[in-house]
């Protein structure tokens, strides 16, 4: 029987994402023929300049956009040909999304748009996650209430209320001071170790970008590694 064991994949080293040969455009070329893999435990930061393509990148990562050509792969499933139940579900159960607007219930308070997300997850809100994220005083206010940098804040702990399998994040520190930036990103690292999840980021700041376990620049059509 032990002899048997070698045969049986470690789940720890296949990848969460598995990006193959990916190439998009609009009315011009965005990037071409782009292979990427994600592990579990791995922090990634994709960077470039404005336009290149980054946050269409992301797009296609997290499933919300589908590539003009390849195919990328999560939990041994093309996303990119399933049905829109099947990636709704993922997106609620797998994928958690920090988008640059953070996209908040307006009309609810800090603590009801945490148990929102506590009730479509079926996940209980972790109030020391709020305590880290120096947000648990502000929880019975409403949205409007709260500066462009504590809704960041906030919008991070809903998607991570949702224990999700991938972190895709776009320009999550762009309303924070230096200090609280990185004070976020020891967060959500500290999330994807403690959960053996992954994140992909993408972010113009290359002090946060090079915190990351890989760095990768979007340049010329192509996806070059450069930490």
């Amino acid at each position: 029987m032990n002899g048997n064991l070698k045969n049986i994949p470690d789940n720890s080293t296949l990848p969460l994402l598995d990006v193959r040969a990916i190439s998009h455009n609009f009315d011009y070329p965005l990037f071409d023929n782009i292979d990427f893999k994600l592990h579990p435990k791995e922090s990634v930061a994709i960077v470039g300049m404005s336009g290149s393509g980054k946050s269409t990148l992301l797009n296609i990562f997290s499933s919300l956009l589908i590539p003009n050509k390849g195919e990328v792969y999560f939990n041994n499933q093309n996303i990119c040909t399933l049905s829109q139940e099947k990636l709704l579900k993922i997106r609620r159960d797998d994928f958690g999304i920090i988008f640059q607007s953070h996209y908040l219930f307006r009309g609810f308070s800090a603590i009801e748009n945490l148990q929102i997300s506590e009730l479509l997850s079926e996940k209980p809100i972790d109030y020391e996650l709020l305590k880290k994220l120096k947000i648990d005083h502000i929880i019975k206010q409403g949205i409007g209430e709260l500066s462009g940098g504590q809704q960041q804040r906030l919008s991070c702990a809903r998607v991570l209320t949702k224990q999700p399998k991938i972190i895709f994040a776009d320009e999550p520190t762009g309303n924070l001071d230096t200090q609280t930036a990185h004070d976020l990103i020891d967060v959500l690292f500290d999330y994807v170790s403690s959960h053996s999840a992954g994140l992909v980021m993408v972010t113009h700041e290359n002090d946060i970008a090079f915190r990351c376990d890989k760095v990768y620049k979007l340049q010329g059509y192509k996806l070059e590694q450069i930490k």
